[in-house]
This record gives structure tokens, C-alpha cells and sequence, in this order.
């Protein structure tokens, strides 16, 4: 183990206890999600002439089945087998999109078939091309069965913004580097959401889902591929259940889901395999997340699969609204191509609270990295005003076969990273020794590293 800067380690090698206490507030935070109730009432997209042969624009009538379903007081809205072409679709109160066996969702990759619509943008508050599936301030919403989304991004179309020859970009083509840093110099300066147009004419790309303030969200059983930019995406939202969701898709920024600045979310027995983090919890970036001033609180994600991605569970790195009371309990995660199992990531331009996070219960076959990784120099690193802050961080019951590292570690000398506590953890086949640096408190109680009790 490497040790640098202010590192007190505790150490005890005595087994430990469950923890009843983290258990008690996860059973808590399940007690208030609760999924939406929907009426008896069908509304099937068919009927307003959508055609299942892959070709014809059905955009209206899935509009017009929506609106129909929304007006009556709610109900379902129902996409049978076949494919179905569409541009953006926005959700209405009370109203269930479900997309029966064999149903394909199959959305236009011209951009102009996604008006602008009030969203956020890694982290800051813009006027942007709509998500491919869009709700504001909608109460009672859902997008369920066992159909196919797919948003039919790749090297020729949406991913070529990312601006690197990976994802299909070539010299002179657009991309979104200017647009990005424009809209995160609008977000600093405090210019007003109204005045950040993006859309038509720039080039950052619009998340697949995207509820935005909306309150009971369902997502459940479907299957999602190519996505233009991040897949799932709650903002603001409170009471969000993601059950038995399929997600393998790997274009640039291709995360799987990422609640930003929400309150109540359950993520359940869910498969990912990405082009980047499985799930990233967020709650904004910079002064643009401190203006909007919410955290991301009260998260269970339980029984879990990640495979390929950046990291199976991150925080961060646009955090500047704090996260809180998080609970990862019984996943799976297990890929040569998967970078870390456990990752906190901010700096101080970010800063932000990482409060309460328990990392409980899981198996982690091998990961290319570091099993748990905090580290405070993401991106701009130190340098800024705004330290972020880690307290009470419980990773506990942990196996991991392979990786790299198994802690890797990493505050500032005037921002330690404190109350980081690991019980009855086994880390085996590690490639090298950990990383610590600025830690403080740091408990080690029946950890094991190599078949060797993980002492300092």
C-alpha cells in the first residue's frame, strides 16, 4: 500500500457484524418508492395509423394517443409487435407507454425532429434538442414492457459530435467542444436558462429518457441500444423506479442511467453493459448545480448486473448539489472492459458532499482498475474554491476476483478524504499496491488483499 499526505489507518482484523443500521435507512428509503398506478384503459397507437413496417413516420399518432390517453384521465398507451419510426415523444400525466413483445421503438437521427425543450446538459440548465423520450413537470409517468428502444445512433450520425475518431468523427466535421465549453461559461456566469439555446445549428447531443421534473416515474422491462448520449436520465424528479431494464449500448457518453438532483429513486435488477459509467449519480455541475442547489438523495440500486463501462456505480463527477443516502446492495459487476466497480470523482471547481454511501453485498468478478476509487482530481483537479467533502463511505461484504488496484484513493492535503470504512472485504489477484493519498480515518476491519490481511 502506498501512503502519502495525512493517513490515519485504523485496523482490525476481527469479521464484521451487517450493518442493521444501513439496512434499517434502505428499508426506509424502499418504504416511500412506490411505482405509479395507471387506469384500465387502452389507447393503441395502431389505431391513430402508426404503421409497424419500420418506414412510415408514426410521430403523430403516437402523439395523438398520448394526448387521447392523458385526456381521459389516464390509462396505456400501447405499441404492439413490429417497428414503428418516430421522432421525439413526450410523455403526459397518468399516462403509460408500454411496448408489448416484439415492439421496436425506432427514432429519426435528423436532429431537426427534436425541437428545443428545456434540459440539462452534463450538469447545466440549457434550451436543447428534446431527448428522444421527454417529459417536464408530468406526474404519473411510465415507458414499460418488454419492447426495444432504439435511437439508432452510430459512427455516421450523433456519436460523430464527440469529436474523436473513435466514435466515428473525421477532420472537419462538427462537434461539440465549443458548444460544451460555451454552455459551461453560461452556466458559471449566471446567464439565464432562456438565454442558453442550443439545438438547431450546435452539436450536443440529447439523452435517450430524459423525465424532467416529474414526479412517480416508472421505467420497466424494456431494452435500450444506441443511444445518441446518456441512456436514462431523471432530473429533479422524486419517486423513480428502473425495474428489469436491458441496456447495451457503446457510443461516446453512453452511461446507462444517471438520476441528477433526485429524490427517491430505486434502480432494480437491471443489466448494463456501456460506453460508459453503468450508473452515475449526479446532482450538477459547478456554479450552475450550486444555483439549482439539489442533491441527489435516497438511491437504492439492488441486484444489478454491470459489464462493460467506465464504472458500475460513480458519484459524480457533476456533484456540486451533494448525493446522499445511497445504497448498493447485492450487484454483479464483472468485465475485462469494466474500469472500476465503486467510483466517487470530483474536484474543487465541482466540490460537493458525498454523504452516506453504502457499498454493501457485492461480487465483483474482475475489473480493469480499482475495486473502490475516490479520487478529487477529476478533470480540473485542484486549483478551484470549492472542496468536496466524503463522509461515512461503508464498503462491506465486497468480493473481487481481479483488478488492478483494490482501493484507490485520492484527496487533497486542505481536503482529505475522511470516514471511509471497509468490513469483511476480500480483494484477490491485485496487480499492485494501493493508492492513499490525503486520507484520514480510514477503518480497515477484516480486509484481506492478496490472501494477506491488509494491514498498512
Amino acid at each position: 500500500m502506498f501512503v502519502s499526505g495525512a493517513a490515519a489507518i485504523s485496523v482490525r482484523m476481527a469479521l464484521a457484524a451487517d450493518s442493521p443500521v444501513a439496512d434499517r435507512e434502505m428499508a426506509a428509503v424502499l418504504a416511500r418508492i412506490q411505482p405509479p398506478k395507471f387506469p384500465d384503459h387502452k389507447f393503441e397507437i395502431v389505431r391513430y395509423g402508426a404503421a409497424a413496417d419500420g418506414h412510415t413516420d408514426s410521430s403523430d399518432a403516437i402523439r395523438q394517443a398520448i394526448e387521447d390517453c392523458s385526456a381521459a384521465g389516464g390509462g396505456t398507451v400501447v405499441v404492439p409487435r413490429g417497428t414503428f419510426l418516430t421522432a421525439a415523444i413526450h410523455l403526459k400525466s397518468h399516462t403509460n407507454l408500454r411496448l408489448e413483445e416484439g415492439a421496436i421503438l425506432r427514432f429519426y437521427t435528423d436532429p431537426k425532429r427534436y425541437p428545443l425543450v428545456y434540459s440539462r446538459w452534463e450538469g447545466t440548465e440549457c434550451m436543447n434538442y428534446s431527448p428522444l423520450i421527454y417529459a417536464f413537470e408530468q406526474t404519473d409517468i411510465a415507458v414499460t414492457g418488454t419492447g426495444m428502444l432504439d435511437g439508432q445512433a452510430n459512427t455516421e450520425i450523433w456519436w460523430p459530435w464527440k469529436g474523436n475518431a473513435r466514435s466515428g468523427w473525421k477532420a472537419g466535421m462538427p462537434e461539440q467542444k465549443s458548444d460544451r465549453d460555451s454552455l459551461m461559461a453560461m452556466g458559471d456566469k449566471n446567464v439565464p436558462v432562456s438565454q442558453r439555446v442550443f439545438g438547431p445549428g450546435h452539436y450536443l447531443r440529447p439523452p435517450f429518457v430524459q423525465p424532467y421534473r416529474c414526479t412517480n416515474v416508472l421505467i420497466e422491462g424494456i431494452t435500450i441500444r444506441n443511444s445518441p448520449f446518456w441512456e436514462l436520465n431523471p432530473v429533479l424528479c422524486r419517486n423513480v423506479t428502473v425495474r428489469n431494464v436491458k441496456i447495451d449500448s457503446h457510443g461516446p457518453n453512453n452511461d446507462g442511467c444517471d438520476p441528477e438532483s433526485c429524490d427517491g429513486v430505486l434502480i432494480d435488477n437491471c443489466e448494463f453493459s456501456t460506453g460508459d459509467d453503468c450508473i452515475a449519480i449526479k446532482s450538477g455541475r459547478n456554479e450552475d448545480g450550486r444555483r439549482v442547489h439539489t442533491p441527489c438523495q435516497n438511491l437504492v440500486i439492488r441486484n444489478c448486473s454491470m459489464k462493460d463501462g467506465h464504472g458500475g456505480v460513480s458519484i459524480g463527477s457533476e456533484v456540486s448539489g451533494d448525493a446522499r443516502n445511497i445504497f448498493v446492495d447485492h450487484c454483479r459487476m464483472d468485465s475485462p472492459n469494466l474500469d472500476r466497480a465503486l467510483r466517487l470523482k470530483s474536484n474543487t471547481y465541482r466540490g460537493g458532499v458525498f454523504e452516506n454511501i453504502y457499498f454493501t453485498n457485492n461480487t465483483v468478478g474482475q475489473v480493469s482498475e480499482a475495486v473502490v476509487d475516490i479520487d478529487f482530481n477529476y478533470e480540473e483537479g485542484n486549483g478551484g474554491p470549492h472542496n468536496p467533502q466524503v463522509r461515512n463511505v461503508v464498503v462491506e461484504n465486497v468480493i473481487s476476483a481481479k483488478s488492478k488496484y483494490a482501493l484507490y484513493l485520492r484527496g487533497f492535503k486542505n481536503a482529505p478524504i475522511t470516514g471511509v470504512r471497509l468490513a469483511n472485504c476480500n480483494f484477490k489477484n491485485v496487480a499492485q499496491p494501493n493508492v492513499i493519498e490525503n486520507v484520514e480515518g480510514l477503518k480497515l476491519e477484516g480486509v484481506k488483499r492478496n490472501g494477506q490481511p491488509l494491514t498498512q
